[in-house]
């Protein structure tokens, strides 16, 4: 197989409410949007990655969870936090040496905001 894009899709209850929650509340940015705007989709940039918030479901996404680095878990957990985001586990420094904080989306889909410290094997050189 040769990749040549790839993108996670979610398929909310709620479009409107993910919407506000990616676009706003998270803050990505949009890659494109598509479709008639009563049934919007929105692809958002995610890191090195897309995210495509698109279609409608009748049950939340099971089994899915979203892993986004970030430069300062503090600052991003005071933020989410006020904004009323489930913090479901507030940030703290794992054994394997990164800072995670765990936060859920409007349909509880698990997403990992994650700090790679100065100090951790992920930031040097691996040559």
């Amino acid at each position: 197989m040769d990749v040549l894009s790839s993108r996670i899709l979610l398929r909310p209850t709620d479009p409107a409410r993910s919407h506000a929650f990616y676009g706003d509340v998270l803050g990505l940015a949009v890659s494109r949007e598509f479709g008639p705007p009563e049934h919007r989709g929105v692809v958002y940039f995610l890191g090195n990655g897309l995210l495509e918030v698109s279609g409608r479901a009748e049950r939340p996404p099971g089994g899915l969870a979203l892993w986004l680095q970030v430069r300062d878990v503090a600052r991003e957990h005071e933020r989410l936090a006020g904004a009323g985001v489930t913090v479901t586990r507030p940030p703290r420094r794992e054994p394997w040496g990164l800072v995670e904080m765990w936060i859920e989306d409007p349909d509880g889909v698990r997403i990992a905001v994650v700090q790679v410290p100065e100090d951790h094997p992920l930031r040097r050189d691996q040559r």
